[in-house]
């Protein structure tokens, strides 16, 4: 079966010696997390790709305009780099084991393929 990419983290597989995506929608959420997770700067020859999301782990306070920010910088990178993907909700919660921290649950869909998604993360 042919793949759309390798699996980040890499790992090796005995039957494709890398574990691959063989589907769009791991495909899709592998490429939509690594939007999130990459910093302004960080990609090479692309210095206004990624949301940096990582960022927004020491603001004084996360509370209503650090999750306006957040929710701005992902919607717009998703806009320009991943325009296949619609945000249908993000939904921020505080983290009992940490009051600094912030869980986030992203739903997305595919319109074209009709496929739907989630990707939940702490920053």
């Amino acid at each position: 079966m042919s793949a759309f990419g390798v699996q980040i983290p890499i790992t090796f597989n005995s039957n494709d010696g890398f574990t691959m995506l063989k589907t769009i929608k791991r495909t899709v959420k592998q490429n939509f997390k690594m939007l999130l997770l990459t910093n302004p700067g960080e990609r090479i020859m692309n210095p206004h790709y990624g949301v940096g999301i990582k960022k927004y782990l020491f603001e004084n306070q996360i509370g209503g305009t650090t999750q306006s920010d957040i929710l701005h910088a992902i919607e717009t990178q998703t806009k320009k780099y991943l325009p296949i993907v619609k945000i249908n909700q993000v939904l921020f919660a505080p983290m009992a084991a940490n009051p600094n921290g912030l869980a986030m649950q992203i739903t997305y869909t595919i319109p074209d393929l009709g496929i739907q998604d989630l990707i939940e993360f702490t920053i």
